[in-house]
C-alpha cells in the first residue's frame, strides 16, 4: 500500500521532524510513505474573507497538483467523521481489500482547507474537535497510521 501526506507548510521545529522522521522509518514496514509539503501562503493578522478565501483558493490548488486520480483522499477536516484508531484501522484494511492501495491524507493550512480540496476527498476525517497546528497534526497523523497497520497485523500497540 501506498500513503500519501500532503501538507501545507514546512517542519521548522527540530523536535516534529524528530518524530516525523521516526514514524516514517516505523512505517516503511507496511507501506511506501510520501510526504509532499506545499508552500503555505502568507496570513495577514487581519484578513478579510475575500483574502482568507483566495489564500484557500493558492494552497488548495497547489494540493491538488500533487492529488493522484486514483488516489482515495481523506481529507483531515474539523467537521468530518471522528474515528476510534481500531476504526481507522479497519478503513485502511477495507480500502486495501476494495482494491485502493493508494491513500492520500491532506492537511490543510493555519486557516483550512479549500471547498475544492474537501469536494475532492472521497473522505473527511476529524481527530478532534479541538484546532492542532497543522505542523504537529502530521505527527498525530503519522502515529495513528503507524498504530493502524500494527492493529490490522494484529502486533500488539498499546491503548
Amino acid at each position: 500500500m501506498k500513503i500519501t501526506i500532503i501538507t501545507v507548510g514546512k517542519l521548522k521545529e527540530k523536535y516534529l521532524k524528530m518524530a516525523v522522521d521516526e514514524y516514517s522509518k516505523r512505517l516503511s514496514k507496511y507501506c511506501k510513505l510520501e510526504i509532499i509539503e506545499v508552500m503555505d501562503e502568507k496570513t495577514p493578522d487581519k484578513m478579510s474573507i475575500t483574502q482568507e478565501i483566495l489564500i484557500k483558493q493558492k494552497e488548495g490548488q497547489k494540493i491538488l497538483k500533487n492529488v493522484k486520480d486514483n488516489s482515495y483522499v481523506i481529507a483531515l477536516e474539523i467537521q468530518g467523521k471522528m474515528l476510534t484508531s481500531e476504526k481507522m484501522a479497519k478503513k485502511i484494511s477495507n480500502l486495501g481489500l476494495e482494491g485502493k492501495s493508494h491513500i492520500t491524507f491532506v492537511i490543510g493550512g493555519s486557516i483550512g482547507l479549500w471547498e475544492e480540496v474537501l469536494d475532492r476527498a472521497d473522505y473527511r476525517l476529524s481527530f478532534s474537535t479541538f484546532t492542532f497546528p497543522h505542523q504537529l497534526m502530521r505527527v498525530i497523523l503519522l502515529e495513528q497510521i503507524y498504530r493502524s497497520f500494527r492493529i490490522n497485523a494484529g502486533e500488539p500497540y498499546h491503548k
